[in-house]
């Protein structure tokens, strides 16, 4: 199992504000400050920004992408309607989708240095709706 991912970013101070807003639909807030780090979770950092200075833009085809859990469609609403109020630009708009193995609904965003992020719900089966 995962325990953490870290993502690189050239401005700490600005990416630290823009998942300040990103996150907080999906209950992330910040846990833990560095001078060159900040870890968001619950309780524990489980996705950290680490501070890497000239950083240039992710390219969009690395087909690197880092997908955290949403309680319910509308955390993965609130989360595309976040990044993209914060400056990010959106990489798939929130809607269902069909995974290898089930149905979920999900929204896909690129930070500003273009790192993507994904939230996703997988509702149980015998629940109605989009998610």
């Amino acid at each position: 199992m995962i325990d953490h991912v870290s993502i690189a970013v050239s401005d700490l101070a600005a990416s630290a504000a823009f998942y300040d807003r990103v996150l907080a639909p999906l209950g992330l807030k910040r846990v833990v400050e560095r001078a060159a780090s900040i870890g968001f979770g619950k309780t524990y950092p489980e996705f950290w920004l680490n501070l890497r200075v000239g950083l240039a833009a992710v390219a969009a085809e690395t087909g690197c992408h880092c997908c955290l859990r949403a309680r319910d469609a509308a955390a993965v609403d609130a989360f595309h309607a976040a990044a993209l109020a914060a400056g990010g630009r959106s990489d798939g708009a929130p809607g269902a989708r069909q995974g290898e193995m089930t149905r979920y609904y999900a929204a896909f965003i690129r930070d500003p240095d273009g790192n993507k992020l994904e939230a996703a719900n997988f509702p149980r089966a015998e629940s109605s709706g989009s998610g």
